[in-house]
């Protein structure tokens, strides 16, 4: 997989359990479908929606394997391998090279207060020791408990196999910068729902966001109303993007109400897994208000 290859819309699947906890493999497959559908150039087994911190390797493994032989060339596969030790991490990337993952997304040690420089170093060093495959950094404050500067982002590029990254800071300031010094290098694709239409105009090739699935726009048209003058469509499309992001964000423990929207659909998006909760009745109803309010069908 290359820096080309990364762009437009790369979702991050959930993974379907069972009331009990088993992985619903034809559940899954039918989700990937449906994701293609709708535009999908590239699918991430075992992001946030994916509940990697209740994935095991081999289970990570055989989600990939899972989506190689579904997919069979039509969108590439990632897999997420962030973990709070490199061990855990180096496991990831086992499971993924032996059943053929295309790309693998990586945040920094997770639930740390700050990695230092010669600690990001040491991490993807470890990483790319272990592996030819492509990496694509993921920054999300939210998750790791700090965040990369542009500044360590590009000591990353410099010294490693890094072709895009995942942004997922909530401040803009942080994204514009990122994009004027480092677009032309790597793929920059927007995390948060409501920064992925700028993010366009700016030089980001895609989104790894949640939300864009359920919009009645196609996520694979967005590049091009991102890109053009900004217009009704734009502002109607930016108002969805950031409503259902925002209902869903708020929502219950996530990815339940990301799980419960999917169900809204007929999709069997299944129970998340222990510690988390199913959403409740008054969360999917907060949840099919907001398609109301949009107009995106739902059961």
């Amino acid at each position: 997989m290359k820096k080309e290859d990364l762009h437009g819309f790369v979702p991050a699947i959930v993974t379907p359990f069972s009331e009990t906890g088993e992985i619903m493999e034809d559940a899954f497959t039918e989700i990937a479908r449906f994701l293609v559908a709708r535009g999908a150039t590239a699918i991430c087994v075992a992001g946030d929606n994916g509940e990697s911190w209740a994935l095991s390797a081999q289970e990570r493994g055989r989600l990939v394997r899972v989506l190689k032989d579904e997919l069979k060339g039509e969108a590439k596969v990632i897999l997420g391998i962030s973990a709070p030790t490199i061990d855990a991490a180096l496991a990831y990337v086992c499971a993924g090279e032996e059943n053929g993952a295309d790309a693998f997304l990586s945040m920094p040690q997770t639930y740390v207060l700050k990695a230092t420089d010669a600690e990001l170093a040491r991490r993807f060093d470890a990483i790319s020791a272990n592996t030819r495959l492509p990496l694509i950094l993921y920054n999300s404050p939210r998750r790791m408990g700090y965040s990369l500067s542009v500044d360590q982002v590009e000591l990353l590029l410099d010294h490693h196999n890094v072709i895009g990254i995942k942004e997922s800071h909530r401040d803009f300031f942080h994204h514009t910068h990122l994009l004027h010094r480092l677009s032309g290098r790597l793929s920059v694709m927007t995390g948060p729902c409501h920064y992925i239409l700028p993010a366009f105009g700016l030089g980001a090739r895609g989104f790894i966001a949640t939300g864009p699935e359920f919009i009645n726009t196609l996520p694979a048209e967005l590049a091009q109303i991102g890109t053009g003058a900004p217009g009704a469509a734009y502002r109607k499309v930016h108002h969805e993007l950031t409503v259902i992001y925002e209902t869903l964000m708020a929502t219950g423990t996530w990815p339940s109400a990301f799980k419960a929207a999917l169900a809204l659909k007929g999709l069997p998006a299944g129970a998340p897994r222990d510690p988390v909760l199913p959403a409740t009745p008054a969360d999917i109803a907060r949840i099919r208000q907001a398609f109301d309010v949009l107009g995106i069908e739902h059961r």
